[in-house]
């Protein structure tokens, strides 16, 4: 187990570049699988998600090569095997293997994910993608065992009962070497969907409608990588980095962002007052605001990221006058919810609805993260609060986060990580 050290006091200031996105790497690392030829991917998050998912991919014989932000991935021996339960059960993104062996291999059996808990995330949409195209499913106690007849997959008209990033995600991959056309309605929409998509496209995919609620794909027979994949810019990590700044920042440059894909965000923000000067690709928070209350309601993109719901709460917390936060997503996303009242935050959960106040009065604690956003949150309260935290299971925040005492450390920030034995 890790914790993280932070001490109080200190305040944001210099450059920092935001890594590609943890959500779109974890799709396209499954996604790859699917490829006839290697692949290459840069701007890759250090992040301890990708390290499992190599685990995983070494399990299927499939070599890779991480460093510097580079991915190299060769599945061209691929071979069919059991995955390896402990990387399955440390992220939920594994399940997207069922997608990717499934149109690779026509089955596969995946034990259930783990990953965050942050309340239901069930799996009954993909297994409804799964059938639709042709597949038999069979629930065991701990995996999914995916099989086709000898027709193989074949396209299908999908309707979604809601929207779903991983469903949308999984059902995706496994089409792509379905034959026919599949329709699929009722699609999530984040920008992560139209990387994916980019990438299959320029293997030779046709994916059409990726960032629209209809996907149209033709099933193709073969997929060959031509060119390295750039991932796009994590938009979490940069409204992670930007709200940490406004809160208790005196001049912080955020680079290496799309403001577009952060535009939800940006406007809660600027309704705030926090004077942000936004260029085509980075944005400078010059800190020292008054800040107004705000309420924040979570939805599919373009609403609100639920992902963002708990870094932005340190600083709600710097607003003169109550805040309130309704997660329409996840509205059992509450656990940072008790340590930040630990460490004096005022903050509580009632039917549905987080409230947050002005918190003038904050001490350092010995707190638990949950869950990667949750903490992050703590990390960004501790920044604000006099004397030291100790952030336990700080595991979680590693997982999604690329290299972040690096990044705190060039903002003038000092974090220390250490490794206890249980």
């Amino acid at each position: 187990m890790k914790k993280m050290i932070v001490k109080g006091g200190q305040t944001l200031a210099g450059e920092v570049t935001i890594g590609g996105a943890k959500n779109s790497t974890v799709a396209l690392i499954p996604a790859a699988i699917l490829a006839d030829t290697p692949v290459k991917f840069d701007s890759v998050p250090d992040i301890l998600d990708v390290h499992n998912l190599m685990l995983i991919l070494k399990s299927l014989n499939v070599t890779s090569k991480f460093g510097h932000g580079e991915l190299e991935i060769d599945p061209t021996k691929i071979k069919e095997a059991a995955l390896p339960g402990n990387a399955i059960r440390s992220l939920r993104a594994s399940y997207y293997f069922m997608g990717a062996l499934l149109g690779r291999f026509g089955q596969a059996t995946v034990g259930f994910p783990g990953g965050d808990n942050i309340g239901p995330r069930p799996i009954d949409q993909h297994i409804k993608g799964f059938k639709a195209l042709g597949a038999r499913v069979e629930e065991g106690e701990n995996e999914v065992h995916i099989t086709t007849g000898p027709e193989g997959l074949k396209g299908a008209r999908i309707f979604f009962d809601l929207v779903s990033v991983g469903a949308t995600i999984n059902v995706l991959l496994a089409a792509v070497r379905a034959k026919g056309t599949t329709i699929m309605e009722n699609v999530a929409r984040e920008p992560e969907i139209i990387d994916l998509a980019t990438f299959l496209n320029n293997m030779g995919a046709h994916i059409r409608g990726a960032g629209t609620d209809v996907i149209r794909i033709q099933g193709v027979d073969r997929l060959e990588a031509r060119n390295t994949h750039t991932i796009i810019p994590d938009r979490i990590e940069a409204g992670t980095y930007l709200s940490f700044a406004a809160a208790n920042g005196k001049g912080v440059l955020v680079k290496n962002v799309i403001p577009e894909h952060l535009d939800p965000f940006i406007a809660k923000l600027v309704e705030m007052g926090v004077n942000l000067e936004i260029d085509e690709d980075q944005i400078y928070v010059p800190g020292g605001d008054f800040l107004a209350p705000i309420t924040v309601k979570t939805s599919p993109f373009p609403g609100f990221a639920t992902d963002l719901q708990q870094p932005i709460t340190p600083l709600l917390m710097r607003a003169h006058g109550k805040s309130t936060i309704i997660d329409t997503l996840y509205p059992e996303r509450i656990k940072h919810i008790p340590e930040m009242k630990r460490m004096g935050g005022k903050i509580e959960s009632k039917d549905g609805v987080i409230t947050v106040g002005n918190s003038p009065k904050l001490t350092g604690a010995v707190v638990n993260a949950s869950e990667i956003r949750a903490g992050v949150s703590l990390l960004g309260l501790a920044l604000m609060a006099e004397g030291t935290t100790v952030i336990e299971h700080a595991d979680h925040i590693l997982r999604g986060y690329d290299r972040i005492v690096e990044k705190f450390r060039n903002l003038s920030v000092n974090l220390e990580v250490v490794t206890e034995t249980v």
